[in-house]
């Protein structure tokens, strides 16, 4: 089995307002970081190699991040020792804060790709359930504990 994540975020401000330019300038340079990973399998993009244009089933304002890992320690790895780490902790300047959770994981078949549909079921069985097989945050990984010290659960 391999490891899915998704991450949504509601943007402060449309996506081509220069107070996103912190992220959107970083955003190829991360996802190109990400893909050279060890463990990094797949993730979700357009043609032009981005997901901010995607339509998903959350509102306009929403943006998504999906992918595929081979382990849960290669997407901490990547999510808490490398770069990304400090274009995270900016978020607050660029996205709203959430009434609901904004990153689920969940096991997929070696292969699989999952849906947007796919990924939004898991997010809300975490919103109505909590932790469980079907869709989890960091804190149901016994191996992984970087988030914890990053105060993101």
């Amino acid at each position: 089995m391999h490891l899915a994540q998704l991450n949504i975020a509601e943007l402060k401000y449309p996506i081509s307002d220069p107070r996103l330019s912190g992220f959107v300038d970083n955003l190829a340079r991360i996802n190109a970081l990400a893909e050279r990973c060890d463990g990094f399998v797949w993730r979700l993009q357009d043609a032009g190699g981005d997901a901010t244009r995607i339509k998903s089933p959350w509102p306009e304002n929403m943006i998504v991040n999906m992918s595929v890992w081979q382990t849960p320690e290669a997407l901490e790895q990547f999510v808490w020792n490398t770069v990304h780490k400090q274009i995270y902790k900016q978020r607050a300047e660029w996205f709203e804060t959430l009434n609901s959770h904004h990153f689920v994981m969940w096991w997929v078949a070696q292969g699989h790709e999952p849906s947007l549909n796919e990924a939004k079921a898991r997010l809300d069985h975490l919103d109505a359930h909590g932790n469980d097989g079907f869709a989890f945050n960091w804190s149901h990984l016994p191996n992984v504990k970087l988030w914890q010290s990053e105060a993101c659960a």
